[in-house]
């Protein structure tokens, strides 16, 4: 189905270049002098590149359907990360290089939603939030206080998100997956 860039919504998915982009964002043009033009910010759903791309206004382009499916992880094998169809509980395996940045926020048992574009399947999106532990951190000093700075914390999956100083090891902390950002403990 084509739409023109008059059409465009962040999270569409759209055909460009041969490949599946999601926009990312978009800004309609209007300069004093010239054509109005489309810049968007787009990423490749495969490689998760991201890029910026500047259409003309009124351009047409082909909407590619996006559907997500609920499933649950399992496990890490070491060489795959095992997933389980919530609905028929059929079982199978991903790649690391196909579950991507998603891999460092997800804990066994998380619900995750499996994205298919024009009947492939192309990514994993973790939780908005998940809750993880510390495992990893600099102590924190005597006075540090909230509105102090910050340091680098690992947690059991191996992610690493900035925390404020209170933070300590076996902290329970509530974490942004769209940009490894600390909330708060719980």
């Amino acid at each position: 189905m084509a739409v023109t860039t008059n059409n465009l919504k962040n999270g569409m998915c759209i055909m460009y270049d041969g490949k599946m982009w999601i926009i990312v964002e978009f800004q309609h043009v209007k300069p004093g002098k010239g054509g109005a033009f489309v810049r968007t910010k787009l990423k490749e759903l495969k490689s998760g590149r991201v890029v910026d791309v500047t259409f003309r206004a009124g351009e047409k382009l082909e909407d590619v359907r996006i559907e997500t499916k609920r499933m649950q992880y399992l496990y890490n094998d070491g060489s795959a990360f095992h997933f389980m169809d919530t609905d028929s509980y059929e079982q199978f395996e991903l790649g690391g290089e196909f579950v991507g940045d998603a891999s460092q926020w997800l804990s066994e048992n998380d619900e995750v939603q499996i994205m298919y574009a024009g009947g492939e399947m192309m990514g994993v999106e973790p939780p908005m939030f998940v809750e993880l532990e510390v495992v990893q951190t600099e102590p924190g000093f005597k006075g540090d206080t909230v509105q102090g700075g910050t340091k680098p914390a690992t947690l059991t999956t191996g992610a690493v998100v900035q925390v404020p100083m209170f933070v300590e090891i076996g902290d329970r902390l509530k974490v942004d997956t769209r940009d490894g950002r600390y909330i708060t403990r719980v």
